[in-house]
């Protein structure tokens, strides 16, 4: 009896250090924007423990100006961040060490955006006038690709950095259009006000399709096993999203105060169908396409493999 007794001790004992030394790994991730739903994987994650399941502390830090997490990816001061692929393509022709290891949204959300009631009719109305954008360099180069399907140059019109201001800028008739306008999120929000707009969208402008919203890494860390168990907590979100759509938005809209809107409700339903199932499948074609659209354009000039730094 005393045996057992010991052996039950001993094995007691032996699980609590085990469970005391339990490793927690820590990873700090940028947001490209303000927490809205097309973050929705990464806060279901965080709700539903998903993270803490396999061992994470994620960190989600919202960005002063969404010009700078990829740069802090690039200096080592955060593990991971969330990017968009035209972007990524401009950074790395720059010899910034980032790589792409997943993908949060696979197909283009980004739109020109005008008032439907204002005076721009169609592309070709914009010779002349004041554009707005949020993101540096890639936002341009989308644009330079809209715009010359219809014989505009980018010294034709006036371009504004209105950083996070898209709708309301437009709005208040401050530039004659944006681009850089979510087509899940800053149309609702400008239906909602009564002041709707009208979306022009790269895909059918001249510009290649391509994915959204990617997570890059610095390309030291692209092999990081804990980017692996990221992924995996971040594509059993994505399932429950998806299967369940009204319990996540509940669970979305109570991670913070200010998310239980109807700007945030209607941005979430519109944005379920383009998250990606497999955020770590990936097809390199998607990424030389759009790399040889840039360098037609002159907005990149070296010629990079593309697996150098599109982790498949």
């Amino acid at each position: 009896m005393q045996i057992i007794l010991k052996i039950i001790i001993t094995s007691f004992l032996l699980l609590t250090s085990i469970l005391a030394n339990a490793k927690t790994d820590k990873i700090t991730i940028g947001l490209d924007w303000f927490i809205n739903p097309d973050h929705a994987p990464l806060i279901i994650a965080e709700q539903r423990g998903y993270f803490k399941e396999l061992g994470l502390d994620v960190e989600m830090i919202e960005p002063a100006d969404p010009n700078d997490p990829p740069k802090l990816v690039a200096a080592g001061k955060l593990d991971l961040a969330i990017s968009y692929q035209p972007q990524l393509h401009i950074q790395v022709d720059q010899g910034l060490p980032v790589v792409r290891v997943g993908t949060l949204v696979s197909v283009p959300l980004n739109s020109l955006v005008v008032l439907e009631n204002g005076p721009i009719k169609s592309i070709s109305d914009l010779k002349g006038k004041k554009i707005g954008f949020s993101v540096g360099g890639f936002e341009e180069a989308l644009l330079s690709g809209m715009l010359e399907k219809y014989n505009i140059k980018m010294t034709d019109v006036d371009l504004v950095n209105i950083n996070f201001s898209l709708s309301p800028s437009l709005i208040a008739k401050k530039v004659d259009a944006v681009i850089g306008a979510f087509r899940n999120f800053e149309l609702n929000q400008m239906d909602i006000v009564n002041h709707p707009g009208k979306a022009f969208y790269p895909e059918e402008h001249g510009v290649p399709s391509y994915e959204e919203l990617i997570y890059i890494s610095n390309i030291k860390n692209r092999n990081n096993p804990v980017f692996d168990k990221f992924f995996k907590a971040i594509q059993k979100a994505t399932l429950t999203i998806i299967n369940d759509p009204e319990t996540t938005w509940k669970d979305f809209s109570t991670y913070r105060k200010g998310l239980d809107d109807e700007l945030n409700k209607r941005a979430f339903k519109d944005t379920l169908s383009r998250f990606t199932l497999r955020p770590q499948a990936h097809d390199l074609k998607t990424y030389e396409e759009f790399a040889n659209f840039l360098r037609e354009k002159g907005i990149i000039k070296k010629n990079i493999k593309t697996i150098t730094f599109a982790k498949p």
